[in-house]
């Protein structure tokens, strides 16, 4: 009930800003409340510091939102609506926390709450309650983990080639790399590279975390777009696409295809509905461990029909499973 009042109360906020103004009956038939029930929302309103006063035009009494206190808003391009928006938007946001760019965040949003009164920043605190974003397990850093990121930032810009050591989890070993840094991601609760490697003539995906060492050259590199467009475009994942990408079906259990049914999960899918209430899933991706992780986290309600040895791969890595649970009946 609180939410939905906090909520109603933002509406009406930004259909005064939008409407320039309103009157109580106009408001309570947009909102489907009563007329009292604006009365107060307008009164709450006030409370919070937001300047709203009414005012009699041709005998008909209006509601204004008076944006002149806002003169500050004129420099940043926003409109008080935006502000505020921009000020709730920090719960998606915090989800960056502990990367590098949380201090840059927290210079941003002080100067954002420096043009709201302390009244409002109290009103719209009471917002992210009603939507939050739940951040992923985030990644160890270690203390030069920011002047690495500094360093890799730098590169992509002026598109410098550099040179870095690299411990590499799938072949446990560690390796010297000249590369050409393409872009930085953010995903998965740490930082991946995705640079090219002239001496393997292809793009490839490094975890910024287990960069050893990183030296920028001054010999620069002209970037392909042929190359950046290959990012992860045939890939469930963050990884590079291996190899050209190729139809994968998937069948799916009924009690699983409202879900699977209502998201994108690649821009190449078809959908065709089975008899039993079930569905099937092409896809054209590549088969990397993205796409078998994926498969696999939806475990007996998931069966893959094509490619066959796809299919093999994921019986057997489902048996290995099964075989770690010995005890079990």
């Amino acid at each position: 009930m609180r939410n939905a009042e906090v909520i109603r109360q933002w509406s009406v906020l930004r259909e005064l800003e939008a409407s320039r103004r309103g009157t109580i009956d106009g408001l309570a038939q947009k909102m489907a409340v009563t007329t009292r029930t604006i009365r107060r929302d307008l009164e709450a309103l006030q409370t919070a510091g937001f300047p709203i006063y009414d005012e009699q035009v041709d005998g008909k009494r209006f509601w204004k939102l008076d944006t002149r206190p806002f003169k500050g808003l004129g420099d940043t391009g926003f409109t008080l609506s935006e502000l505020c928006a921009l000020y709730f938007s920090r719960t998606v946001l915090e989800c960056l926390a502990g990367t590098p760019f949380q201090h840059d965040l927290a210079n941003a949003f002080a100067k954002f709450e420096a043009i709201l009164t302390p009244r409002m920043r109290q009103f719209l605190d009471r917002l992210p309650a009603i939507l939050q974003a739940k951040g992923e397990p985030k990644k160890r850093r270690g203390g030069k983990l920011d002047d690495t990121i500094a360093r890799l930032i730098d590169a992509t810009l002026r598109q410098r080639q550099a040179t870095m050591r690299y411990h590499s989890f799938s072949s446990n070993r560690t390796k010297e790399y000249l590369i050409e840094p393409y872009r930085l991601l953010y995903a998965q609760g740490g930082l991946y590279l995705f640079a090219y490697v002239p001496e393997y003539t292809q793009m490839r995906t490094f975890a910024v975390e287990r960069i050893d060492r990183l030296s920028l050259l001054e010999t620069t590199f002209e970037p392909t777009q042929e190359l950046a467009l290959e990012l992860w475009a045939h890939s469930l994942g963050i990884g590079m696409s291996e190899g050209p990408p190729q139809p994968v079906e998937v069948e799916f259990d009924a009690r699983i295809a409202p879900y699977i049914r209502e998201r994108e999960w690649h821009a190449s899918q078809r959908v065709s509905e089975r008899p039993d209430g079930g569905l099937r899933l092409t896809l054209e991706v590549c088969i990397d461990p993205a796409l078998r992780s994926w498969i696999l986290g939806f475990g007996a309600l998931a069966r893959v029909v094509a490619p066959a040895d796809l299919a093999d791969d994921i019986a057997a890595e489902l048996e290995r499973a099964r075989a770690a649970y010995p005890e079990v009946r």
